[in-house]
């Protein structure tokens, strides 16, 4: 293999594929990343630790010899950083892996690519196809609800239902859930994927690094309850799906409402954080009053201090009050920007608590029992 390739492409394609390498693995050449070079196919990156895999085109090289070379996760990945050449020559001889530049050269212990996995390519007729705007939404609203040490495996990943018209992404630790509708299509009448297909937290995290609003839409095939694939502008994705069975999510939505208050995104992050400045892990609860024009919030902890916060809000209803985790809310606020409208469902202090957005986002989160 012989090629000349453009460092920052080179460097841009590394970043992702390197992000899914293995600190450690039972097979060392897992922990390495893999280039093929080929001037009619394109020139592609790939790395993988056999559950998360990725695909990455690298632009801006020039293939005099087609063939493939292993890299070095972290040794090649500070000599792309480091050198300040704008093109760089990459080369093996069969035993090492050289890399030139303008004023330096290096040579690495060379290992053979047929030994490492493949990554499956995107090869499906028939899928489901959303705008990437909507995907990096429709993940950043849910996967900061998933549980990742939980030793229910469904709850370390993030629920995917497609139809012909739809995507929906479910998340939930068993304290709280975040589910979110986006628009989809069934390209080439793409069947509704079977059963319950939950995607890892770590695909997603690589999937959202790979997604700019901008980029052109995206590809979405789940195979046979096994794996999922997702096509990028410019990478190709592969994950297994997480074993398990998701809850029933559709039981957790209370089956009506006594109180809907209208709030305004921002201002409400704001004033649960003030809130929580004074809480501690042994009294996490900030104390939610809705009525009279205002929400007022109340925290107090031992050898801490108390606050009281006000915030004016469009609700003169009945009074509720509800106790909730802050941290709970300020999780999902994150996610919506600050003027954004959303409606807080309530019930009462024993009952969940609802949150909606006008694009079709829902947070359900369970209050916290106290004493009053």
């Amino acid at each position: 293999m012989k090629a000349l390739c453009n460092r920052e492409g080179l460097l841009a394609a590394f970043g992702m594929v390197s992000g899914v390498v293995p600190a450690r693995s039972p097979k060392p050449i897992l922990q390495n990343v893999k280039l093929v070079a080929d001037a009619d196919e394109g020139s592609v990156l790939m790395g993988t630790d056999l559950e998360v895999g990725i695909r990455h085109r690298v632009l801006g090289m020039k293939v005099e010899q087609p063939g493939s070379a292993i890299l070095p996760t972290a040794r090649f990945g500070s000599i792309l950083r480091t050198t300040p050449d704008e093109e760089l020559a990459i080369e093996t001889d069969g035993d090492h892996l050289i890399v030139r530049g303008l004023h330096a050269e290096f040579q690495l212990p060379g290992e053979d690519p047929s030994l490492y996995p493949e990554v499956p390519d995107f090869a499906a007729s028939a899928y489901h196809v959303v705008t990437a705007a909507n995907l990096r939404k429709l993940i950043r609203r849910t996967m900061f609800a998933t549980d990742v040490e939980s030793t229910r495996y469904a709850l370390g990943g993030v629920l995917i239902e497609l139809t012909a018209e739809s995507i929906t992404m479910v998340g939930t630790d068993g304290r709280r859930l975040a589910r979110m509708v986006a628009p989809a299509e069934a390209e080439n009448n793409a069947p509704n994927p079977a059963g319950s297909p939950v995607i890892p937290v770590k695909a997603l995290k690589l999937l959202e690094r790979n997604l700019n609003d901008d980029d052109p839409p995206v590809h979405i095939a789940v195979q046979a309850g096994a794996a999922v694939l997702v096509r990028t502008d410019l990478a190709v994705i592969y994950s297994r799906l997480v074993e398990g069975r998701f809850p029933r999510y559709q039981d957790v939505f209370p089956s009506h409402a006594d109180v809907k208050v209208p709030l305004e995104a921002g201002p409400l992050r704001l004033a649960v954080e003030q809130a929580s400045i004074v809480t501690s892990d042994e009294s996490r609860g900030v104390d939610f009053q809705f009525g009279g024009g205002f929400l007022k919030l109340a925290s107090q902890a031992a050898d801490v201090g108390s606050s009281h916060i006000e915030l004016p809000i469009h609700y003169e209803g009945k009074p509720v009050e509800i106790t909730f985790d802050p941290r709970y809310l300020v999780d999902a606020l994150k996610t919506l920007e600050d003027n954004a409208a959303v409606t807080a469902e309530l019930i009462d202090a024993k009952n969940a608590a609802v949150f909606k957005t006008d694009d079709r986002y829902t947070y359900v989160v369970m209050p916290l029992t106290r004493d009053r």
